[in-house]
């Protein structure tokens, strides 16, 4: 998966936003004010983080070289993927819906979707 694709994907999820409160060289992926994924556009291959179940961040990293604990986050609860090719594109939808959900399941009931 590249970065636009990653992009695209974020941005088709409901209520999903996009800012750059970091700088221009990080996009911020938004539900309702919450952070959901973060793409650093200054790496190569690009990195992006996701916030992850514990057990399952810790799952993903023992299976995939490229997932490693979250760069600048919370280790515990987000996973940085390296985006270069080597884990399927399914996966790595997966593990954006994964983390969309997490984040969308915490916010308030007047605002979950």
């Amino acid at each position: 998966m590249n970065a636009e694709s990653f992009r695209a994907h974020c941005l088709g999820k409901s209520a999903a936003t996009e800012g750059t409160p970091f700088g221009p060289d990080n996009i911020v992926f938004k539900v309702h004010g919450k952070m959901f994924a973060l793409l650093a556009l200054d790496e190569v291959p690009s990195r992006v983080n996701l916030k992850c179940d514990p057990d399952l961040a810790l799952e993903l990293r023992d299976r995939y070289e490229q997932v490693e604990p979250g760069y600048h986050m919370n280790k515990k609860h987000w996973n940085t993927v390296v985006l270069d090719g080597v884990i399927p594109d399914a996966e790595i939808r997966k593990m954006i819906d994964h983390s969309y959900e997490l984040v969308a399941q915490s916010l308030s009931p007047a605002k979950r979707l």
